[in-house]
């Protein structure tokens, strides 16, 4: 039988002493971390995490919020949302809307980005060529609703110049066609600015060696530019597929969804169940189901972050 000698009970009452206080210290820091971020929690629960639990459970009840005496459904209300043709009219409007003015914010803003960041501009002219590409971007929803209302007019200025009389929000074959055109003319700038910024971050290097090696300037700009620019057009990509395909304003302040739905997006839809047949549960699972949509591309653009970091 060994016995320990003072000087080993010393030492290890020191290496326990000194493993508590760390851990105390660790405990400290978590506290005051979590302490900081308490009140952006607070606002996240009562703001967001609440309604949707809230949002949920009205979409498994009937007559929710009108009627104190609510029952509960399961899953009628999403059976007869997905039978309901103008929710799949809805539907189908928003992937064209949302495709065409995410294709076209690409290309524009990646077109006239190539242009602000070439040599042959002088500095004046890229000034105002800056000032007046980036010009949408300035204005709000309401601003651009109501100027190109007016402008789209039966006797806008659109129609003038083009001697016609074309209603061009209130015709079945050209409405959609129009709202798309005015959120591609009002939301390029952000790609614009975006990828300006990745062109003047490429290093002039990489052009250099590719002269060298004897590459034309389209090469250099698919084997040079475009891959250097790939993780920040994937991520604008993402983020306007989700902001787009819940644009509700824009839409509501120039058609409100019509003529005969031809319009109709799902945040429209699900707008009118609400605030015009007051069918709340039927309002919520549309809501459900368009959360469900945007959180499938929110995980690809969580996925695609971590990717990059």
């Amino acid at each position: 039988m060994t016995l320990k000698t003072p000087v080993s009970i010393d030492t290890e009452v020191l290496v326990t002493g000194v493993a508590h206080s760390r851990r105390r210290r660790q405990l400290r820091r978590t506290t005051e971390s979590y302490a900081f971020l308490s009140p952006t929690l607070l606002l996240l629960l009562v703001l967001m995490i609440i309604p949707i639990v809230m949002v949920i459970g009205y979409s498994l009840q009937s007559n929710v919020i009108l009627s104190k005496n609510s029952q509960f459904v399961g899953l009628q209300n999403y059976l007869t949302v997905l039978g309901d043709a103008t929710f799949w009219k809805a539907t189908s409007n928003t992937v064209v809307f949302t495709v065409v003015s995410v294709a076209a914010h690409l290309v524009l803003g990646l077109g006239f980005a190539l242009m602000l960041n070439s040599p042959l501009i002088g500095g004046f002219s890229r000034a105002v060529f800056r000032g007046l590409y980036v010009l949408p971007w300035l204005f709000t929803v309401a601003v651009i609703a109501v100027l190109w209302r007016m402008l789209l007019a039966p006797n806008g200025v659109i129609n003038f110049l083009l001697q016609s009389n074309i209603e061009w929000l209130a015709s079945p074959q050209l409405a959609l066609g129009t709202v798309t055109f005015i959120n591609i003319w009002a939301g390029y700038p952000f790609f614009m600015v975006s990828l300006l910024a990745g062109l003047q971050g490429i290093p002039s290097d990489l052009y250099e060696a590719a002269t060298v090696d004897g590459a034309s300037s389209v090469q250099r700009f698919w084997n040079v530019t475009l891959p250097q620019l790939r993780p920040i057009i994937v991520s604008l990509l993402l983020l306007d597929l989700i902001w787009t395909s819940q644009q509700f304003a824009l839409i509501w302040m120039t058609t409100g969804g019509g003529p005969i739905d031809v319009t109709e997006v799902l945040s429209t839809y699900t707008y009118k169940l609400a605030f015009a047949k007051y069918d709340f549960s039927l309002a919520a699972t549309a809501a459900v189901l368009v959360l469900l949509m945007s959180m499938v591309l929110a995980v690809f653009y969580v996925r695609h972050q971590k990717a990059r970091d």
